[in-house]
């Protein structure tokens, strides 16, 4: 019998990343490119403005509960947040709380390949990405919030804290989560504090399996569309009757692994996982 052939999910653009994780049949996208929602700004700085302004916004189900499923594309500006592609995934959030309060149980997942806040646009990308933030959390409330972090761009900037924020993270070990990108530190401090160029030790700080070993992610998959969908469904029908604190509450933990750390010191990858696991440097 012959295998079935893996699809990566990295070789999808976000609109096919959407309706994977929807049930079949069911992805309808709000303000699809044939609305020409677009950034008023890009134009300005000589930048081709995109129908979508880079986000994409799925309603549909999953296992036959409503859901909205939110994605970036990683392969516009870089996944990076502007005015109309952070008020999208903003209103989309607030919307499924809305559906929630009323009565109509809704899931969300967001799938986060963006670089941060979109620079063409900064105020205005900071504001929308304080209003996902308020978002995510208040769907908590209501039941797991998914983010899914596969790569190729990774998720860094406001929305790695907004990815900090959510009730479970999937990873694949290609996916980096961070606030900083490699790139910006080595600009900022040099390529003494960090070789952005070093892609292994890179991977081995702020990839998938050392964020999923250190308690930052919960779910490390292959890149696989059927393994990712199949992960963010598992979430759903393992969720307990009553909330798990969620990551951003555990403060009393962070602050004991930051208080261990001695930053004259560069601890290794290997050192910060067996702090997190109550070990010592």
């Amino acid at each position: 019998m012959t295998r079935p052939v893996a699809q990566p999910f990295t070789e999808f653009r976000a609109r096919d990343r959407v309706r994977a994780l929807l049930d079949p049949g069911t992805f309808r996208e709000i303000l699809d490119p044939f609305a020409r929602v677009e950034s008023p700004h890009l134009a300005l700085q000589g930048i081709v403005p995109q129908g979508d302004d880079g986000a994409v916004i799925g309603r549909g189900t999953i296992d036959g509960v409503s859901a909205v499923v939110v994605a970036l594309d990683g392969a516009f500006q870089g996944g990076g947040i502007g005015e109309v592609s952070g008020a999208k995934l903003a209103s989309s959030l607030e919307q499924a709380v809305n559906d929630n309060r009323n009565g109509t149980p809704t899931r969300a997942v967001i799938l986060l390949e963006t670089g941060g806040i979109r620079l063409q646009e900064a105020n205005l990308g900071l504001l929308a990405i304080s209003e996902i933030h308020s978002a995510i959390v208040e769907l908590r409330s209501f039941g797991p919030v998914v983010g899914v972090v596969v790569g190729t761009v990774g998720c860094f900037g406001g929305m790695g804290i907004a990815a900090g924020l959510t009730s479970h993270l999937i990873m694949t070990r290609g996916g980096r989560l961070s606030l900083n990108g490699p790139e910006v530190i080595e600009t900022e401090a040099g390529i003494e504090e960090l070789d952005s160029s070093d892609r292994a030790g890179i991977w081995a700080m702020i990839g998938g399996a050392q964020r999923v070993a250190i308690g930052q992610a919960e779910t490390l998959v292959d890149d696989d569309a059927d393994a990712v969908a199949a992960a963010v469904r598992d979430v759903y029908r393992t969720a307990p009757a009553t909330a798990v604190p969620a990551r951003s509450t555990r403060i009393a933990a962070g602050r004991r692994l930051l208080a261990a750390v001695d930053p004259t010191g560069r601890p290794t990858p290997t050192d910060i996982r067996n702090l997190s696991t109550g070990g010592s440097l």
